[in-house]
């Protein structure tokens, strides 16, 4: 007959490492969207929690002698889940603020939709690049780096290790802030420089021809053009992709060595 028991000690061992796990699970990419149940991402945690577990480096248990220490130690490995998650989901929204300046520029900024996977209103060519962005990072294997990462750190922050390094983690927030600004126009420079120049050409044509009325005429030429260079940039997805795959991997090293 199996023996089933285990120590009050195991039992939090395991509480402390879902923690970590569940806090990651509810904000990183991929898993933190709408379409996947609650009850989906519990489990997920669970099971990935029990391989850790049981599979994962020598059990290092912290030391805590009352209930209020053992909460400390919890909001610590939550402090940790939630930072690793979102830095990797801060640079996959790089591609709605491009999606934006896009749509400004098109005159498409005020068909807004509702978009389930960042829970806000966001514009329609925002939403398609995401959506197209997400579905390559995810055929490349990209969620598997995120649990292989969130498992070595396990080995470099054990369980009540964390020890944050502020400096570090402003500098890479910073370095983020600057990236994020710099590779959402990258994204959309070819949308955002053909509409300059058409801007340019139909005010050379309003002053030779004042009689034609260039604003209806440069609505539906704008439309028209932005559309037709957006599905030549739609080509470029797969480097726009790898660039943000590799964004996604440096803020997680990072965010990694700002926590050891």
């Amino acid at each position: 007959m199996s023996n089933l028991s285990f120590s009050m000690s195991e039992l939090e061992y395991f509480l402390l490492i879902l923690m970590r796990i569940a806090s990651f699970v509810f904000v990183a990419p991929f898993f933190s969207t709408r379409g996947v149940p609650n009850n989906v991402k519990v489990a997920l945690s669970v099971f990935v929690a029990y391989l850790i577990y049981h599979f994962g480096p020598e059990h290092v248990y912290p030391q805590y002698g009352t209930f209020v220490a053992y909460c400390v130690v919890v909001l610590k490995e939550v402090v940790v889940g939630l930072l690793i998650g979102l830095s990797a989901q801060l640079c996959t929204s790089v591609v709605l603020f491009a999606g934006r300046i896009m749509d400004m520029e098109m005159g498409l900024s005020m068909a807004s939709i509702f978009d389930p996977l960042t829970n806000e209103q966001s514009t329609i060519t925002g939403v398609i690049l995401q959506y197209g962005t997400m579905l390559i990072l995810y055929t490349t294997g990209l969620h598997r780096y995120l649990l292989k990462a969130l498992m070595e750190t396990f080995t470099l922050i054990p369980i009540d290790g964390l020890h944050i390094d502020t400096n570090r983690l402003l500098e890479t927030m910073i370095g983020f802030l600057s990236n994020y600004i710099i590779i959402g126009f990258r994204i959309c420079l070819p949308v955002f420089a053909s509409i300059t120049l058409m801007n340019i050409v139909l005010g050379l044509l309003a002053k030779l021809a004042p009689q034609m009325n260039m604003f209806s005429v440069g609505i539906q030429l704008k439309l028209l053009a932005g559309l037709s260079v957006l599905l030549i940039t739609m080509t470029l997805m797969q480097d726009i992709c790898t660039f943000i795959n590799t964004q996604i991997q440096q803020m997680v090293v990072s965010a990694v060595e700002g926590l050891m």
